[in-house]
């Protein structure tokens, strides 16, 4: 009985709720373990960058490795909770159930399978990801703890996507969050306490990872309003997976190829400069700016995964203009935000690039040029954020696609192949904005016509 009456609170909170009021309560959870997640990233950078500017160099490296194995993650976790979600609005809770199953202990083989063979390869990987000479032994040695706590990385992102489409995003901020702040506490701990160095900030993250892990896994089976993981409801068919995976391929495009783009940008780094000194320094540089980048982004990100149980649910009731009229208003709010945020660290981008190597005038130099250029285009990640949302939550998954590998992949991987090797450094530097204004114009390309479609569903149900 307890379980009906907590089906029919959720149905009528996400179905009925004032768009304003639900979306910002789902939302400041998500936020808050955004935030928390990119200030934990920050933190290792800072921490290492105290080190030396290749210890820097090398985190920036392997962070790559890390957002890909993020991004299978994402992938699974998206594709399951948006499907999870559908089924929950159109009242089929035994077919909710498989998926979170199904998606849980898929992804813990998954991440088991990734950290034996990253650790086998472990030498040519972090090469491969653009280690030079000088920076490969502190990536070698950030990225084996990395690779060792993927298994309770991705399911702590599965679990976490799971909780968020439940409309329990508060449940799934005290998981991140907790880790988080233990992955902090730790890092100086571990680098400079036991004399770990670079190797200590990864072991940091990864025993954080695994208390997420073990917090989001109990909330998961112990709380009455939420969807346990049960073995008995692992029963995967190539259909399921299938369902998955076009839901969940554009978080795969959106991080995937992002974590792509970076590593050709940190391996066109190395034909900037003869000088083994310029090329750690621009790869530390580009490093701190994408961390800060990411920060200011994590709060527009955290708003529309808010966004994202409501499209999900509605459009599986059939209440497709409250799913667009979801869309204009957090695509508004995400402009709004990021323009403040773009307006107010502009004049202190040199501060805050001294933050994490004022020793070392070329980084902070190349780093600050970065950051301004990146905030001068941030705002228009407001509209291309929900866009790719709102089409990944309701299905349109091969569009999601499209507009998720856009400002990361159709477009910044050929500018990160040619400008740097036209324009050195400043290529470099260049490379994201100009990617940013050419996504932003695609995406509103893409979207008219998804709109056009909600439109016509929507009156069709009127008639």
């Amino acid at each position: 009985m307890r379980q009906k009456i907590t089906a029919e609170n959720r149905a009528a909170m996400l179905l009925e709720e004032p768009l304003q009021q639900i979306i910002p309560r789902l939302a400041v959870p998500t936020i808050i373990s955004m935030l928390v997640t990119a200030i934990y990233n920050m933190a290792d950078t800072y921490f290492v960058s105290r080190i030396s500017t290749e210890a820097s160099a090398a985190v920036g490296v392997v962070f790559s490795a890390m957002a890909i194995i993020q991004a299978l993650a994402f992938t699974i976790g998206m594709g399951s909770g948006t499907n999870m979600s559908r089924a929950l609005g159109a009242a089929r809770e035994d077919e909710a159930a498989v998926f979170v199953s199904v998606a849980f202990f898929t992804t813990f083989l998954l991440g088991a399978v990734l950290a034996a063979l990253g650790n086998l390869g472990l030498g040519g990987i972090v090469r491969f990801l653009g280690a030079t000479d000088e920076i490969a032994p502190d990536a070698t040695a950030y990225a084996r703890y990395i690779f060792l706590g993927a298994p309770f990385m991705m399911c702590s992102f599965v679990m976490n996507n799971l909780l968020r489409f439940q409309g329990m995003a508060s449940y799934a901020m005290i998981g991140i969050t907790s880790g988080g702040l233990l992955n902090m506490a730790l890092d100086p701990v571990f680098i400079f306490g036991l004399g770990l160095g670079t190797a200590g900030a990864a072991l940091a993250t990864a025993v954080s990872q695994a208390v997420s892990f073990t917090i989001l896994l109990i909330m998961c089976n112990t709380r009455s309003s939420t969807i346990p993981v049960r073995w008995k409801n692992f029963r995967p068919t190539a259909r399921l997976y299938g369902r998955i995976l076009y839901n969940g391929v554009p978080s795969l495009g959106r991080q995937g190829i992002a974590s792509i783009a970076t590593i050709v940008l940190n391996r066109m780094a190395a034909t900037v400069s003869a000088d083994p000194a310029t090329v750690s320094a621009a790869i530390a540089a580009m490093s701190i700016v994408n961390r800060i980048v990411l920060f200011i982004n994590s709060a527009v990100i955290g708003f529309g995964q808010g966004f994202q149980p409501v499209a999900a649910f509605c459009w599986g009731a059939g209440r497709y203009g409250r799913v667009r009229e979801a869309f204009f208003f957090c695509g508004k709010v995400a402009t709004a935000i990021l323009l403040v945020l773009s307006a107010l660290a502009f004049p202190f981008s040199g501060a805050i690039i001294r933050v994490f190597r004022a020793e070392d005038p070329l980084v902070v130099s190349i780093g600050t040029l970065a950051l301004r250029m990146q905030l001068c285009t941030l705002p228009l990640w407001g509209f291309y954020v929900m866009s790719n949302m709102c089409t990944q939550s309701i299905g349109y998954g091969a569009r999601a696609t499209v507009i998720s590998s856009a400002r990361q992949g159709i477009f910044l991987i050929p500018m990160s192949l040619a400008l740097p090797a036209r324009l050195g450094v400043l290529g470099l530097q260049l490379a994201q904005p100009c990617a940013d204004v050419l996504a932003f114009v695609f995406t509103l390309v893409l979207m008219r016509g998804v709109l056009a479609k909600m439109r016509e569903l929507e009156e069709k149900n009127r008639g």
